[in-house]
């Protein structure tokens, strides 16, 4: 079972961990082995450095892309939001007009 804890690395420390595995020939495993992170978290990293270079899987969003996402989902909400309140204004002047 894993600890509670969870290291938080900095963005040019994950650069520096790709750009190692890319230059090195080593595989990721031995990479993060060498730095002392799990392989899980620099494939990941890896994963998505590669997406964003343009040379991942077909369909992976790219990090612009996955930001865009989530902006649209969180537009999508609000919005949703705005048209519950409207109906329920509209359903209560409707029956205030009826009287």
């Amino acid at each position: 079972m894993g600890s509670k804890y969870t290291k938080r690395y900095t963005e040019e420390f994950k650069r520096d961990a790709i750009a190692l595995v890319d230059s090195s020939g080593k595989t990721v495993t031995a990479v993060a082995r060498e730095l002392g992170t799990s392989s899980e978290s620099l494939r990941g990293w890896y994963r998505r450095a590669k997406a964003d270079r343009g040379e991942g899987v077909p369909g992976e969003l790219t990090r612009a892309e996955r930001e865009e996402l989530k902006q649209l989902r969180r537009q999508k909400a609000e919005q949703a939001e705005t048209i519950e309140v409207l109906r329920k204004a509209a359903v209560f002047f409707a029956k205030e007009s009826d009287r």
